[in-house]
């Protein structure tokens, strides 16, 4: 058996673990990152970027749809060729997989592709297309990801159920499509697919679809998906499934009592689970918090030289928290005084209109006990909102009534992805509002509604009537 020793060892290639290993090549620690399926893992190859490409898709189809309302007229009917929408979204993929690898080889990173398990804390055995490769390093970071969490009764297995890796890869657009799981993965990809031209119905067990967001974020989610024709089923529970004559019989519960509907494809959308199974890790002997790996401010685990991060660990399953977390790891294996105190993790629902948040939601910062000043601006108050015709939507800033520190950002509306960050800069600077209410932004742009909504929740807005 071959074997090979390194400084570093890090178990996968996602998110958080390439940019981990590319930081530490950056620190001049001998390094090896070993990965089983996907240079880039989950986000780059069947998640995050794959996901947005089609999104984009279905919101470009639908603006050429409603194009004469801005004086454009399109003869014909816009149709959507699947087969070279996927080409293009393939290419996407490759060029961004492509680079992950062009970066480690150019920071001298070794890779490794296997499936690799633990022998003991700091010691793998990968069983690689060309035998079993042993690798050992004084220090490891586990960085395995997560996968779909499948339900009894709805197997991936099954040809008419989807996860999001079979969904992202349809051949064909589906004319009728049930999505179980109203949160931020199925509202996405099925707002995508009704713009793509599916007859979509989401089944949520939760009394609002994006349980756990702002109540008026949601309720522009819900108009639009309204909008769209997608019919939504709260505090509901799929139940089973049948084939049909024509498609697949899914019964669901509801309130009023259970309910059928036939459907070409069933995508399950419950959330993730961590890959903590996959790779023998009690032979590290780690503490575990349930499936998670137990880790502090500095990505150590229980076990000293023995390091985890991204979805494996406890706290958001979010790409660029995985990410922050490789290099923070990086750091510290290499000798520094690193530490992750981030005071917030933006999040963003790529939906349409998007939501994005950073720091507290309003309703979170009550729960808190904070006494708050909210300050909201509409999209149909913004300018450029009204020059794009993407009106739907708002910007609001919670603000601590004691010292005027902003305690979170929500936007709702488009663009919303791109806003967040300067409302997440906010925070971790532990602004006042008039810190971003005096700061002059340019005009016309939809950042003028951060602007003016830090100062409306003051009572100096000039564009808004002050509440």
């Amino acid at each position: 058996m071959e074997s090979k020793s390194y400084t570093a060892i890090v178990l996968g290639a996602g998110p958080g673990g390439y940019p981990c290993a590319i930081r530490l090549g950056q620190l001049g620690v001998k390094t090896l990152v070993i990965e089983r399926e996907y240079w880039g893992g989950v986000c780059l190859n069947v998640g995050c970027i794959p996901s947005k490409a089609l999104i984009t898709a279905g919101k470009r189809l639908e603006e050429i749809h409603h194009a004469d309302a801005m004086g454009i007229e399109v003869s014909g009917t816009a149709i959507v060729n699947m087969t070279k929408l996927q080409a293009w979204k393939g290419t996407v993929v490759n060029k961004l997989t492509g680079g992950v690898r062009t970066l480690l080889k150019a920071n001298k990173v070794d890779m490794l592709v296997g499936a690799a398990k633990f022998v003991s804390p700091k010691v793998l055995e990968v069983q690689t297309a060309d035998g079993v490769v042993r690798v050992e390093a004084e220090q490891v970071v586990i960085a395995v990801g997560s996968r779909p969490i499948e339900i009894p009764g709805f197997s991936f297995k099954d040809a008419r159920v989807l996860d999001s890796t079979k969904a992202l890869a349809l051949a064909e657009v589906p004319k009728r499509l049930a999505v179980i799981g109203g949160g931020y993965i199925g509202l996405e990809m099925g707002s995508m697919f009704a713009k793509l031209g599916s007859a979509v119905t989401v089944i949520e067990a939760a009394d609002q679809v994006l349980p756990g967001f702002d109540v008026d974020a949601v309720k522009v989610i819900e108009r639009r998906l309204k909008k769209d024709k997608v019919k939504v089923s709260t505090k509901s529970q799929a139940l089973s499934w049948e084939e049909g004559e024509a498609g697949a019989i899914l019964k669901f519960r509801t309130p009023e009592g259970e309910q059928t509907v036939e459907v070409d494809y069933i995508l399950v959308t419950v959330g993730r689970r961590p890959n903590t199974d996959t790779c023998n890790l009690e032979a590290t002997g780690v503490a575990m918090e349930g499936r998670f790996i137990k880790t502090d401010d500095q990505l150590k685990t229980s076990v000293p030289g023995v390091f985890a991060i991204g979805d494996c660990t406890t706290g958001l399953m979010l790409a660029h928290k995985a990410t922050h977390d490789g290099e923070v790891a990086a750091e510290v294996v290499a000798g520094h005084p690193a530490h992750n105190v981030a005071k917030t993790v933006p999040a963003v629902v790529f939906t349409d209109p998007e939501i994005a948040t950073a720091g507290l939601m309003e309703h979170e910062a009550k729960a808190k006990g904070y006494a708050v000043k909210v300050g909201k601006v509409p999209y149909a108050a913004i300018g450029r909102a009204l020059t794009t015709g993407d009106t739907d939507g708002f910007i609001k800033v919670i603000v601590d009534a004691k010292n005027n520190r902003v305690l979170g950002v929500t936007i709702a509306g488009a663009h919303a992805s791109d806003l967040i960050s300067e409302a997440a800069l906010a925070i971790e600077m532990d602004c006042e509002a008039l810190d971003i209410g005096l700061t002059i932004h340019p005009h016309p742009t939809l950042g003028e509604g951060v602007m003016e909504a830090a100062k409306a929740a003051l009572g100096q807005a000039v564009h808004v009537v002050n509440a």
